[in-house]
């Protein structure tokens, strides 16, 4: 498989039919392409947002978006729904499934809360910190074991405030501090390194691949491997392989066994309850949306312009819906949240006053030094929907 930049992506199948993998899941890299195949196999992207100044469209963001109801079936798609892209953060709650489906998460006595945590990418303020290091002292560790490095929080007055104290960030700032706690905790359930928790051919990460593989259909040894901004494992699926993961989870299907199941209700139950824990107390993307329509999604983002979410059963879609979306430039802040908040409300999930409650994320104003409101940031797109499943 090759990439967008002309790299080739070795999947754990190549790996282990050419050698280069001794243990399962172990080895990872990228080879330069030649430059005539640089822009071969670039899927075909749809512009989506316009960014206006006046009368003139001065640039624009494209990408690709694919909903899939729990039968599996396309909803609604944009682009290329066959694009080949890391899952990033928006595999978290996926990742979290072994910690409960092992039983993991009950023999520490995780709260949902905790569980939530372990599948957010939390700004830093102190109701996750708190949370992160509760977490730790339950599993009999501290924030040394952490090997997801220090960065400043997300949010600007948590951040402020450290700079204040004259402190530094730690782990438990990283947004990823929490998951990072849950593979700890699965490593000591499993009797496993945990020294060496986040190399690929830990048991745990091997436990989290066999389940991105079983939530997207993907054979594990078709799965891209890449190392993500924590230092774990990340995985490349196609954007419709994600949006049928979160259907899955939200819906999961009968031939799923009950272990999964479970944990699939925990984790829907913890994000929709603790919304702030998810990303934030104020201006984050997920958390907004969750708490604009109480119960009947989970919202999650990725880096470098990955969106995915989860529909509830309800009458329209009794088995869920899932929706992914990849912004082809990686753009996070103004292209992304018009894109999320378009999509879903073409597809009817967010109306009427959870629209108002988003819809500072719907379009962005553009103002000159003055403050002189010059352009705007909006959505130019309609979804191509599937007649079949309305």
């Amino acid at each position: 498989m090759v990439n967008r930049n002309g790299f080739r992506l070795f999947t754990i199948g190549h790996l282990l039919f050419t050698g280069l993998l001794l243990l399962p899941f172990a080895f990872v890299r990228c080879v330069p392409m030649t430059k005539d195949k640089s822009n071969a196999d670039v899927p075909l992207a749809e512009p989506l947002v316009e960014v206006r100044r006046g009368s003139i469209t001065e640039s624009r963001h494209r990408g690709h978006i694919v909903a899939v109801d729990g039968y599996g079936q396309i909803v609604a798609q944009l682009g290329a729904p066959h694009t080949l892209t890391f899952l990033r953060s928006s595999s978290k709650p996926h990742q979290a499934i072994p910690l409960l489906a092992t039983g993991a998460a009950d023999r520490f006595g995780f709260t949902e809360k905790e569980v939530a945590i372990a599948c957010a990418s939390h700004n830093g303020e102190a109701i996750h910190t708190e949370t992160v290091a509760g977490m730790l002292r339950k599993i009999g560790m501290d924030m040394t074991a952490l090997k997801c490095g220090a960065h400043e929080p997300y949010s600007a007055e948590a951040a402020r405030e450290l700079r204040e104290r004259g402190e530094q960030p730690s782990v438990l700032h990283n947004n990823c501090s929490g998951k990072h706690t849950g593979m700890l905790a699965l490593a000591l359930h499993l009797n496993a390194p945990t020294e060496t928790y986040d190399e690929p051919s830990n048991p745990v990460q091997l436990n989290i691949v066999r389940r991105i593989s079983q939530f997207s259909g993907v054979p594990v040894e078709d799965v891209a491997v890449g190392i993500d901004g924590c230092g774990v494992p990340t995985f490349g699926v196609t954007v419709r392989a994600m949006a049928l993961m979160y259907a899955r989870l939200v819906a999961p299907p009968p031939e799923f066994d009950e272990e999964t199941r479970r944990a699939c209700r925990r984790i829907v139950s913890a994000m929709t309850k603790y919304p702030e824990m998810i990303g934030g107390r104020a201006e984050r993307l997920d958390t907004v949306i969750m708490q604009a329509a109480p119960g009947e999604l989970i919202s999650k983002v990725g880096a470098e312009g990955v969106y995915t979410a989860g529909v509830l059963p309800c009458e329209e879609w009794p088995r869920g819906l899932g929706l992914a979306l990849k912004i082809e430039d990686g753009e996070d802040r103004r292209a992304r949240p018009t894109v999320v908040i378009e999509s879903l409300r073409q597809l009817g999930v967010l109306k009427d006053g959870a629209m108002e409650s988003v819809k500072p994320y719907a379009s962005f104003t553009i103002e000159n030094r003055r403050g002189d409101r010059v352009g705007e940031v909006k959505a130019s797109f309609e979804l191509q929907r599937n007649p079949e499943t309305r």
